[in-house]
């Protein structure tokens, strides 16, 4: 008995925690084809929802305006959170840098809501003085990139903590620029750490409706905001086909990074071995 709990227990606890976190979406996307509105009956197949979902402008212009804001969004997070991350690692003397450090990362343990009214506070009164920006895309952008910066800096810190130095200076022992030895190897070596940063912040700005609906202004909705909405006044099939097309898209990234990394660890395992054969 007790070798068989050894040896299928984990196993057993893993499929719980699978089946805890995809049965929801598995009944999400199954309902989206469903043929009638009624929530826990699924009565046919249908596209009908797919259809309406296309029809509806405000779940279409929501879903265009929430990916331009976390494209730029995870843009901007991963430029400066790479900056940020290189101030952390590489100049550990600079006075402040503990003050820094915390700065930086408050956004993680902070509120949202809390965020999400200062930030509105000041852009109250930046447009008061200088008469921009108005409250829209901008400012969402503005304030999602100030919560996506944390994130990508700490995921780019560990990334430049665990790189090797000396693969650096070996570069510039053989006469490399700084900035060549920034191109030709830091880069390549952290560049699935700034991926992985992108692919967070987007995903985070994509999913944020805390800030957006303290800092959007009128006629700007971002789709989180849309269908949290909709949610207020009943839940609408055309919900569920939306939701359905955002998991397949994240999906799929996540499959295409996954096999890319996979792929990336094989050939610098390889050459690896054939620098150590050599």
């Amino acid at each position: 008995m007790t070798r068989f709990i050894q040896t299928y227990f984990g196993r057993f606890w893993l499929a719980a925690v699978y089946l805890f976190l995809y049965i929801p979406l598995f009944f999400l996307i199954l309902f989206s084809f469903n043929s009638t509105r009624q929530d826990g009956v699924f009565t046919g197949f249908s596209l009908r929802w797919y259809s309406a979902l296309m029809g509806d402008s405000r779940l279409v212009e929501g879903f265009f305006l929430s990916l331009r804001v976390a494209v730029i969004t995870g843009t901007l997070s991963t430029i400066l959170g790479a900056f940020a991350a290189f101030v952390l690692v590489r100049f550990v003397k600079f006075k402040g840098r503990t003050l820094f450090a915390g700065l930086v990362s408050a956004p993680l343990v902070m509120p949202e809501v809390i965020i999400g009214l200062s930030l509105l506070l000041l852009m109250v009164a930046v447009q008061r003085a200088l008469g921009w920006p108005d409250r829209g895309a901008i400012t969402i952008v503005l304030g999602h990139t100030l919560l996506g910066m944390a994130y990508a800096t700490v995921v780019i810190t560990g990334r430049l903590r665990e790189m090797d130095r000396s693969i650096e200076e070996a570069a510039m022992d053989l006469g490399c620029r700084p900035f060549q030895v920034f191109f030709l190897v830091t880069l390549p070596n952290i560049a699935p750490s700034l991926v992985a940063a992108w692919m967070l912040t987007f995903t985070l700005s994509f999913d944020d409706v805390v800030i957006s609906e303290f800092l959007s202004g009128p006629g700007v909705t971002t789709l989180p905001q849309v269908i949290f909405g909709y949610a207020r006044r009943g839940v609408n099939p055309s919900i569920y086909a939306a939701a359905a097309i955002l998991i397949t898209v994240v999906s799929i990234g996540i499959i295409v990074y996954s096999v890319l990394m996979a792929r990336q660890q094989t050939r610098r395992a390889r050459e690896m071995q054939a620098a150590a054969a050599a």
